[in-house]
């Protein structure tokens, strides 16, 4: 398995991970789907609070190093706090709660899932007003800086071993870093050929931050799987649409592409050399089509065309 060193810090994070958003707890699905994972390879797991699998994903966990004879540090575990537990004085109990449920030991990377804090005085994952926009918790004032002080405070207990930021873009990672102690080892963000992140990857790159890719395929209203470039590296590789995408994210970045399907996540870690001119074309595709699929209308500034 492919290491990623995290230039801050010197830790390594492997370059293909598994994604488990929208991965279910029903009939134990993303607990299959993580036992296969770990049997093919897979040595990062990315959850989160707000995906509501933690705890199947963590006996995923437990089971598949067990049945592939590896010990806890063979793999790296990813959980992310929520937008309703960015208050300061809430990030200690939820960070403990998500590691109580994993049960693993310890988080190799805890990450604040959004720039953004919703109201946790309602019981709702994702509290709305009832306008139906989003319920933004008033009293923090959107100030994830205290939020992130917070989670500095974690690393303290020796329970997790790097902290980050997830949909973090360059004009609010400049005001994080005014204030942070901690420079974040990681920002994991939305980055395919739609949405490649230039500007992002360069401005991570000169602080040190590491990024990781959700979404490496798209989504399910995607069209890259129609694109004709695409198609063609694909055929000359004898690989998939999917394993192209995958290998064309790891030259950028490490990635986490989500699947459920036991075949998919075997072919999905199945990488393949692309040359310097497949990875330019496939660096093309933006020029003509660009897209950002996750796009939470949270109401305050997230992503870098807000700032414009």
């Amino acid at each position: 398995m492919l290491l990623v060193r995290i230039r801050n810090n010197g830790n390594k994070i492997p370059a293909v991970g598994l994604g488990t958003w929208q991965s279910g707890e029903e009939n134990d699905t993303v607990y299959r789907a993580v036992k296969t994972a770990i049997a093919d390879g897979y040595r990062h797991i990315d959850t989160a609070m707000m995906y509501g699998n933690e705890a199947e994903v963590g006996r995923g966990i437990r089971d598949g190093l067990k049945e592939s004879n590896l010990k806890r540090e063979d793999i790296f575990v990813t959980t992310k706090l929520a937008t309703i537990h960015a208050r300061p004085s809430l990030v200690p109990r939820a960070f403990q709660d998500s590691l109580d449920k994993l049960d693993i030991g310890y988080i190799d990377l805890y990450m604040m899932h959004w720039p953004v804090a919703m109201n946790p005085a309602t019981g709702q994952l994702v509290p709305l007003r009832p306008d139906g926009t989003r319920d933004i918790d008033e009293e923090l004032k959107g100030k994830f800086e205290d939020t992130w002080a917070a989670m500095e405070k974690l690393l303290d207990t020796g329970k997790v071993k790097n902290i980050g930021v997830a949909n973090f873009s360059v004009p609010n990672l400049e005001r994080l870093l005014k204030t942070a102690k901690v420079v974040p080892a990681v920002n994991q963000v939305e980055l395919h050929p739609y949405l490649p992140q230039t500007k992002l990857l360069e401005y991570c790159a000169s602080k040190g931050i590491h990024n990781s890719a959700y979404s490496p395929l798209g989504s399910t209203q995607s069209t890259l799987f129609q694109d004709k470039t695409l198609a063609e590296i694909a055929k000359a590789h004898g690989k998939s649409i999917a394993q192209i995408l995958i290998s064309w994210g790891v030259t950028r970045t490490s990635v986490l592409p989500k699947s459920v399907n036991p075949e998919r996540i075997a072919a999905n870690i199945d990488t393949v050399n692309l040359t310097e001119d497949e990875i330019q074309r496939i660096n093309d595709i933006s020029k003509s089509t660009t897209q950002r699929f996750v796009r939470p209308n949270w109401g305050i500034p997230v992503f870098d065309e807000d700032f414009e």
